[in-house]
């Protein structure tokens, strides 16, 4: 199952280990994946001598993590594969105290702080991208709260569970019946998540403490980081608040257009931007949402859910965009039933079936092509009367005998059974004809939003929401900068952002020399 320079490398990381582990797996000899998982198991447990397999007769199918023969609240009903190899290898180290993943005090207390016995589980697709983060940062905070556990689920192995739950989206995150979170998420957003739905101590923990630096740049991306590190280099005190180091860049598969760079994953450079920041004299506080922003007499502030406050003179606004929504009735209803924003990691669930691919944009046919080669049918919805993808795209698309694209048409409804997606309500925006299309999903993949509400009422926006910038970055109020997919720069592309993100830095240091 594993190479030899694999194995080599798993007992190079397990080498530190402190602790005792075990391996349980659970199920009877008889199951078809018994034997798969076995030596799996035991090829892994070969790399260190501080873990071991055992077994255990029982219905179902689960891989218990056990440490110093007790249960560590990590489980993995099927077999952790593909991405989620590293989930397994991760939730180790992490017991361990080891991990670049681990939080500051600060998220730690947090998570400490979430109230309630809480039983959660992931369903995930092995071929998911995004499922691992969920998947490993739930793990974590199991880990780090006694009374948290939680299991991973390969959907593919308990088929009847996923069709009786109705899940047609991953990762799902779910407690019970009750479903808790659905699609990518980073620490910050499955804590909140966790907070709302269960309560939290937290906040009279809270500091009063309010941390002071010379500039502020709240986003992770690379115009973020970028702010950051062109600003630290100048010899400035500086902090990034965000969610996590590399936002959206975490969820792009691969990198082609990064100049000098032919190739790179979105996950091996957002780990590039984390080891470039933490080389510089920069604070990071990850996994943090922001609450408010505010400005009195020239100093910005900036509050976080949990409590924290910071303060600085300068001010960069870096927090990017996000997957705009279609926002007819039935999409938020059936978000994880049948409506779905990534094709790579949902695709699966739609094998066979029917499905509509809202948007013409490079990431729409994208999309439509990945779901032609597992869909029946794919129907393409443009609101526009052309498609605006690369000529490339469009070619490959209609050499496709199952992509039909409707132009001038517009989404009005996504339709359900009360359980999952059966039909859109569509309009010919030419001849106002109405139909409806009988389906089993909606991927939806009509651009991105800026991520302004925050500063909205600090800094000058555009009718689309984005932080009017002059050519150097600065806003219409002193002392605040904007750069990246927030902005109104043209073209959001990383090597874009990358560039905004230095010229807002340069612009911020400029000002603070000559006042």
């Amino acid at each position: 199952m594993f190479d030899k320079d694999t194995l080599v490398q798993v007992g190079n990381y397990f080498a530190p280990l402190k602790k005792k582990y075990t391996l349980r797996l659970r199920t009877l000899p008889t199951h078809p994946s018994y034997q798969d998982a076995k030596d799996m198991l035991e090829q892994i447990a070969s790399t260190a001598t501080q873990l071991s397999v055992s077994y255990e007769e029982g219905e179902g199918f689960s891989i218990d993590l056990l440490v110093e023969g007790e249960p560590s609240g990590v489980h993995f009903r099927g077999i952790p594969g593909g991405h989620e190899f590293t989930s397994l290898l991760l939730a180790i180290l992490n017991i361990d105290g080891i991990g670049k993943n681990i939080p500051d005090e600060g998220i730690q207390r947090r998570i400490k702080a979430i109230k309630g016995t809480i039983d959660l589980r992931t369903y995930v697709s092995l071929s998911c991208t995004n499922c691992p983060d969920v998947v490993q940062t739930l793990n974590l905070i199991s880990i780090l709260n006694p009374n948290i556990t939680h299991t991973m689920v390969d959907g593919a192995f308990f088929p009847d569970e996923v069709e009786r739950l109705g899940i047609a989206s991953v990762p799902c995150v779910m407690a019970g019946d009750k479903v808790l979170h659905v699609g990518r998420g980073d620490l910050a957003t499955l804590l909140n998540k966790l907070e709302e739905n269960y309560g939290s101590d937290a906040t009279e923990a809270a500091s009063d403490e309010v941390k002071e630096f010379d500039l502020l740049v709240l986003g992770g991306g690379p115009s973020g980081v970028s702010s950051a590190i062109y600003s630290a280099r100048k010899g400035l005190k500086v902090a990034v608040v965000a969610e996590r180091i590399g936002g959206q860049v975490n969820e792009t598969v691969g990198i082609e257009n990064l100049i000098s760079v032919p190739y790179i994953t979105g996950a091996e450079l957002a780990q590039n931007l984390l080891t470039h920041a933490e080389g510089n004299n920069i604070s990071l506080y990850e996994a943090r949402t922001v609450s408010s922003v505010e400005q009195k007499e020239g100093i910005s502030y900036v509050r976080t859910s949990s409590g924290e406050s910071f303060l600085a003179p300068a001010l960069i606004v870096a927090t990017g965009a996000s997957w705009r929504k279609l926002g007819v009735p039935g999409e938020v209803e059936y978000t994880g039933s049948g409506v779905a924003y990534c094709a790579h990691c949902d695709g699966p669930f739609f094998k066979g079936k029917r499905v509509a691919v809202v948007g013409g944009g490079n990431s729409g046919l994208e999309a439509a092509i990945d779901l032609a080669g597992i869909c029946e049918h794919v129907t393409v919805v443009e609101f526009l009367d052309v498609l605006k993808a690369d000529n490339v795209l469009q070619e490959k698309v209609r050499e496709l005998p199952n992509v039909e694209v409707l132009l001038s048409t517009a989404t009005k409804e996504v339709k359900g059974d009360g359980k999952k997606v059966v039909a859109i309500s569509i309009t010919d925006r030419n001849t106002g004809e109405e139909r409806e299309i009988a389906l089993d999903g909606v991927f939806v993949q009509i651009g991105l939003t800026a991520n302004t509400q925050l500063v909205k009422d600090l800094v000058a926006t555009n009718e689309r929401g984005e932080i009017i910038i002059d050519a150097s970055c600065r806003t219409a109020t002193p002392g605040i900068y904007a750069a990246g997919d927030c902005t109104t720069v043209p073209y959001k592309q990383i090597v874009i952002a990358m560039g905004e993100g230095a010229k807002a830095a340069l612009s911020a240091f400029d000002d603070r020399i000559r006042s």
